[in-house]
């Protein structure tokens, strides 16, 4: 398995850390208000008085509160004795709560270090999910790494990744690269830090020069236009079907050139569940190789709330692929999140 490129973290590359770190500024006065709301009784109704409520501490951006805080999901977890509030960013996290689990998805060196400090002085906090773990997953060559390492085969299928390339710096010497490497066109070129999911398909080697570092370039698998979203929240885990990019023949890559762009390949709109498909394109991985898969990676990456994109070589039956891993991915767009993720909370506290 090529895993080409240097093989170094990439937490601090400094103009990520200046992203993350903007971002984290930008949330703290959206929840410095939203803290304030919750402090007053402003939107949240206490559990029954016979249950003991499940603070679960929340820091999160303001489109990931859109689209996971929804009502039906606040209003099952009211039901269930379960209480979410508002984290003050603004504020020393140990002033707050107190928390049965803190939910986060910020990012940058400050929080990351809040984070750290505060599970040393409340160990019996549940993190979800630890600041080191996540990091992992934000640089596409450590999070596919994982998934090489594991060399998953059994009866039910094989689990790889693309053969893939790293590319730093440098866009004019990308085709010699590529030739070193012996990758294969057309190539899926991606960000190499997971903020971002476009993502981009060069059908010659001149083309490859005007794509921009840092990115990691991935052998294209034809997959009959289908890839597999699989979200795992703890134990649990939802298969959902999504159109992806369709099948490149050889007569079309030779008739084809340039770069092309996609904004994102794959969102709710994009659903194939409904979708007349040939069976053996349509057919959803086997829940026991998923689930000897999500076991490992969890135990691997450190991770409980995490997806995969999958995708099966077309023409086999039982070869797949693990393209990407996101973590603290849309719930919101899979179906019955509420009770799943409810129930995983609960799950926590009663497993302590």
């Amino acid at each position: 398995m090529r895993m080409g490129g240097e093989l170094a973290y990439c937490t601090e590359e400094k103009e990520e850390e200046v992203i993350k770190d903007t971002e984290l500024e930008d949330e703290k006065m959206v929840a410095k208000m939203r803290y304030s709301a919750a402090a007053i009784g402003g939107g949240f109704s206490p559990p029954p008085s016979t249950m003991k409520a499940v603070v679960v501490g929340y820091a999160l951006t303001t489109k990931k509160i859109k689209s996971f805080l929804q009502p039906k999901l606040e209003g099952l977890a009211r039901n269930k004795g379960i209480l979410f509030v508002a984290i003050d960013i603004s504020k020393p996290l140990s002033d707050q709560g107190p928390f049965d689990i803190v939910l986060h998805k910020l990012s940058g060196k400050e929080w990351r270090s809040i984070l750290e400090d505060y599970r040393i002085t409340h160990p019996n906090v549940t993190v979800l999910d630890p600041p080191d773990a996540i990091q992992h997953v934000y640089s596409r060559q450590s999070m596919l790494q994982v998934v090489a390492d594991l060399n998953l085969s059994d009866h039910y299928g094989k689990v790889g990744v693309p053969e893939q390339l790293v590319i730093k710096k440098d866009s004019s010497s990308i085709p010699d690269s590529v030739n070193m490497a012996g990758l294969r066109l057309p190539l899926v070129a991606k960000p190499l830090f997971a903020k971002s999911h476009e993502l981009s398909l060069a059908y010659d080697e001149l083309s490859l020069q005007k794509l921009e570092p840092p990115l990691v370039l991935q052998e294209f698998i034809n997959h009959g236009g289908v890839l597999f979203k699989v979200y795992i929240v703890g134990e649990a885990i939802k298969v959902l079907r999504r159109f992806s990019l369709p099948d490149v023949s050889k007569r079309e890559l030779k008739a084809s050139a340039g770069v092309y762009r996609f904004p994102r390949v794959s969102c709710a709109a994009a659903s194939a569940d409904e979708a007349d498909l040939d069976p053996h394109v349509a057919e959803l991985p086997p829940k026991p190789l998923l689930e000897r898969l999500a076991k490992e990676l969890r135990h691997r990456l450190g991770l409980r709330l995490f997806n995969l994109d999958m995708i099966r070589e077309h023409g086999t039956r039982d070869r797949y692929y693990v393209i990407d891993i996101n973590y603290f991915p849309g719930y919101g767009k899979m179906p019955e999140y509420e009770h799943i993720f409810t129930d995983f909370l609960l799950s926590i506290v009663q497993s302590k």
